[in-house]
């Protein structure tokens, strides 16, 4: 009776459910491997990974006027990713209206580098991008422990306050980050690079309705 409070059912139903969504956000081809080396693997990753070059603090694109901001981060997801859609579709149901997060979707034709910290959509693909209120870029991992709070739920990501453990979540994610679109079943990086490139300028040149990863050869058609 005098121990710690056990966990609340709702906050426990949570948990679950979030572990569920991450897990199958990993190949299953190694992970065994990754369960028995964890241990060891926090203190391989325990040095931090090099931030990407254009994930500086303050970012480029357009000036940032951080005075008519009111949300707490801002999420870059792929809109054309199941499992990132299902993720972010569960946040927003969290933040209920409440405005706490910016979800934006760089799959869509309507992505604004220059409104976004002058991050390319290609740069966008690599891995997920978060901007704070006052412009700073963050990645990774950093960016769902920061997502969570916004909702409520930062218990979830409390782990990324440890850098060792951060830096080996970060490891993780890049390893999934990288693999995602072959295992969705979307090809490779430079396929989807192609395909929205040829969208996009099937879309100005008046047609592209039909243009879309599921169909490829209406990219190819020639529009007055």
């Amino acid at each position: 009776a005098c121990g710690s409070r056990r966990p609340q059912p709702r906050r426990a139903d949570d948990m679950r459910a979030s572990l569920a969504r991450h897990l199958a956000l990993a190949p299953r081809v190694g992970l065994g491997v990754a369960r028995r080396r964890f241990r060891g693997a926090v203190r391989a990753f325990a040095a931090p990974a090099p931030a990407p070059a254009d994930a500086s603090p303050r970012g480029g694109g357009a000036p940032w006027d951080a005075s008519k901001i009111t949300w707490d981060v801002r999420v870059l997801y792929d809109g054309d990713c199941p499992l990132c859609v299902r993720e972010v579709d569960f946040l927003r149901r969290k933040d209920a209206a409440r405005g706490k997060l910016d979800l934006v979707d760089i799959a869509s034709a309507r992505y604004d580098p220059s409104a976004n910290r002058g991050i390319e959509f290609a740069t966008a693909m690599s891995t997920i991008h978060g901007i704070e209120p006052n412009g700073d870029v963050i990645t990774g991992v950093e960016v769902f422990e920061r997502a969570y709070a916004a909702v409520g739920l930062g218990w979830v990501y409390a782990f990324a306050k440890v850098p060792a453990l951060l830096a080996a979540a970060n490891k993780a994610y890049d390893f999934w980050a990288e693999r995602r679109m072959e295992v969705t079943g979307r090809g490779s990086l430079a396929e989807v690079l192609e395909l929205r490139r040829r969208r996009m300028e099937a879309e100005e040149a008046g047609g592209a309705a039909a243009c879309s990863l599921d169909n490829r050869d209406a990219c190819d058609e020639t529009f007055d």
